[in-house]
């Protein structure tokens, strides 16, 4: 893939997705198929939908419910705080099942990609002096891998804590994203960075993690690259 990267926006639900793939047809449709899956579920099993905690599932739940519930059950929130990655990823396995050499996903900051070039993704930290000033440089070696984040301070979903960013990095975004929604429920000040670092940073599955408060810039496991962003 030598063309420079067209990203385009697809809005579903209270979902808003930046995609960057030429099989848009097959990640969009995803999207809304796993949606209706996933809403068709949760008419079954409301608690799947309103549980800060870890649940059991049903009978018969579809795909991604159990990749949601595998992550909630690691980390220790409600299933829901994966869903972001969870359809990231689905929606794009389709594009790569479809044909697509490369496919980026992001939904509400949390991304699933695999790479046909070299990629940066910017870090942002909402008002923090780090924040859109450092990234992670990924080779096509490095995917494909999710890169979930969350915030105390930005955005509409619900979190615990008051952290300017958690940023997680593993290859299952459902887990990624439940860790960063965790991960952010930790930290209300400068003095939990470590130790949610080292909560987070301790779970299966997860590589690395990031988490930015104020001035205070913590680093655990395995990352990406970091480099600097003009």
């Amino acid at each position: 893939m030598s063309q420079k990267r067209t990203y385009r926006t697809f809005t579903h639900r209270e979902a808003n997705f930046r995609i960057c793939c030429n099989r848009f047809d097959a990640v969009t449709e995803e999207i809304v198929h796993q949606r209706r899956i996933l809403d068709d579920y949760i008419e079954c099993h409301p608690a799947f939908r309103d549980s800060f905690e870890p649940i059991e599932l049903l009978d018969g739940a579809p795909e991604v419910a159990k990749r949601m519930t595998r992550a909630a059950r690691l980390v220790g929130v409600g299933p829901m705080a994966a869903v972001a990655g969870a359809m990231a990823q689905c929606a794009a396995e389709a594009g790569l099942k479809a044909g697509a050499g490369e496919v980026i996903v992001e939904n509400g900051g949390d991304i699933y990609l695999k790479a046909a070039d070299p990629v940066i993704i910017a870090l942002n930290a909402g008002t923090a002096k780090l924040s859109n000033r450092l990234g992670f440089s990924l080779q096509p070696s490095d995917t494909p891998i999710s890169i979930c984040s969350s915030s105390g301070q930005m955005g509409h979903s619900t979190s615990l804590g008051k952290c300017d960013l958690a940023t997680v990095v593993a290859k299952d975004a459902a887990l990624a994203d439940a860790a960063a929604t965790q991960a952010a429920n930790l930290v209300n000040s400068e003095e939990d960075v470590n130790s949610a670092l080292q909560r987070i940073a301790a779970i299966e599955g997860i590589d690395g993690v990031v988490i930015v408060k104020n001035d205070r810039f913590g680093l655990a496991g395995k990352l990406p690259s970091l480099v600097k962003i003009q």
